[in-house]
C-alpha cells in the first residue's frame, strides 16, 4: 500500500477516477426528509469500506441521492480536501474524527450547517461552531485471536505487552501505511502515554523508544491480505481493529477474537459528517446531511455494520449489541490538543525513522 499521509500534488488532481455510483431514479426519503435531486454528490470518507459504501449508495438511491464515493484513509481524506479547499471537488465527507474536521476547520475547508437532527446528539462530541457533527462512536482496540492463546491471561492485555514480552515479538501485525485513521489513533493512544512538553515534538524519550520498538519487533502488513485472514492462517495472532470490523471479519473469516482491556482505557473515536465550503451542490449536500444523520437512517447502519450511533432516537432500534459493546470500553484520556498539534510530524518522524 502506497503512503496515504503525503499525497503529491498529481495524485491529488486524480479525483475524477472515483468509482461513481449507478444514476437511479429518485423517490421518497424513508426517513420522511424531502427527497434528493438527480444532482450527484461526491463523498469523501474512510467509512466506506467493508461493504458499507454499497450499502449507503443503494439506500441513498431509494432516496433520491446519487453517489460518487471516495474511499480514502483519514489521512488521506483531510489531505485531499486541504488540497483541494480553493476549487473544492467533493460536497461532504464523513467517518473522520475531530482531530482532523479541527485541522480542516482551521484551514476553512468546512461550511457552518446545522442538521436537522442536531437536537438528538450530544453537540460536544462534534464542533461548538457547528462545522461538523457526530454520527459514530466507537473504540480503537488491540485484537488478538483467542484460539492463539490457552487462556485469556496469556494474551496481550496492552499495546506495551507486544514489544516488552517475548512471547509476542513478531506475532503482531504492524501497518504498512500510517494514512489510515484507526492507524493514527493507535499510535496517539501509546505516544500520549509519554507525554513531555520538553521532548521532541511533546514526547519523551520513552515514548519514542516504544514507537520504535512496536514497529521493530512486528510483523509488517501484507497488502491485499487482512489481519482476520493471517490470524486465521496462524501467520500472526494479534493486531489493530475497530469494534465494526472485527465483528464483520469475525463472521466473514470464521475466527473468535478478542480485545485486550489496558487499564488506561482504549481510544475512541467520534465520526462526524460535515459539508464542504464551496460545494457546487449546496441544498443537496445540506439534504443528504439531514437524511444520513437521521435516526431512522444511522438505526439501520447501526443494525447492518454493529456501530454505535450517537443519535439518541436511533438508539432504541439500533444495535444493542453494538452499544453494549462499545460502552463496555472505558475511554483513554487522551490530550487531542496535543495530538492534533503533531499527529502530522509523528507520521513523518515515524514514517523516516522507524518504520521497516
Amino acid at each position: 500500500m502506497k503512503r496515504r499521509n503525503f499525497i503529491s500534488g498529481m495524485a491529488l488532481a486524480m479525483t475524477s477516477t472515483v468509482l461513481l455510483s449507478a444514476c437511479t431514479p429518485p423517490a421518497t426519503s424513508p426517513a420522511g426528509q424531502s427527497a434528493g435531486t438527480n444532482e450527484s454528490l461526491v463523498i469523501y470518507s474512510n467509512s466506506v469500506s467493508d461493504g458499507r459504501g454499497e450499502w449507503l449508495k443503494q439506500k441513498a438511491s431509494e432516496a433520491g441521492f446519487t453517489l460518487n464515493l471516495v474511499d480514502l484513509g483519514g489521512g488521506d481524506v483531510m489531505n485531499r480536501l486541504s488540497a483541494e479547499k480553493n476549487n473544492p471537488v467533493a460536497d461532504v465527507t464523513f467517518g473522520l474524527n475531530n482531530v482532523y474536521l479541527e485541522k480542516l476547520k482551521a484551514q476553512k475547508v468546512l461550511e457552518a450547517y446545522t442538521p436537522s437532527w442536531a437536537g438528538d446528539v450530544d453537540a460536544s462530541l462534534g464542533d461548538a461552531d457547528k462545522q461538523f457533527w457526530p454520527i459514530v462512536r466507537e473504540p480503537i482496540m488491540l485484537v488478538f485471536n483467542k484460539g492463539a492463546y490457552a487462556s485469556a491471561d496469556q494474551a496481550p492485555a496492552d499495546w506495551t505487552d507486544l514489544w516488552r514480552k517475548d512471547a509476542f515479538k513478531g506475532r503482531y501485525e504492524v501497518p504498512t501505511s500510517l494514512g489510515g485513521a484507526t492507524t493514527q489513533m493507535v499510535l496517539a493512544g501509546i505516544l500520549s502515554r509519554y507525554a513531555d512538553p520538553q521532548g521532541e515534538l511533546g514526547i519523551s524519550a520513552d515514548g519514542w523508544t516504544a514507537v520504535k520498538d512496536y514497529f521493530a519487533n512486528g510483523s509488517l502488513a501484507v497488502k491485499g491480505e487482512d489481519l482476520y485472514a493471517r490470524m486465521k492462517a496462524g501467520t500472526v495472532d494479534a493486531g489493530q481493529m475497530w469494534l465494526a470490523g472485527k465483528a464483520s471479519r469475525e463472521a466473514q473469516y470464521g475466527i473468535q477474537t478478542e480485545a485486550a482491556r489496558p487499564f488506561v482505557g482504549v481510544p475512541f473515536a467520534v465520526q462526524q459528517v460535515a459539508l464542504v465550503k464551496g460545494s457546487r451542490k449546496h441544498e443537496t449536500a445540506k439534504k443528504f446531511i439531514d437524511w444520513f444523520g437521521s435516526a431512522d437512517v444511522q438505526a439501520q447502519w447501526s443494525v447492518k455494520f454493529f456501530t454505535a450511533p450517537t443519535n439518541t432516537k436511533a438508539a432504541a432500534t439500533a444495535n444493542q449489541d453494538a452499544i453494549k459493546a462499545t460502552d463496555s470500553f472505558s475511554r483513554q484520556s487522551i490530550d487531542w490538543a496535543l495530538v492534533a498539534k503533531n499527529i502530522d510530524a509523528w507520521v513523518e518522524k515515524i514514517d523516516l525513522e522507524y518504520r521497516k
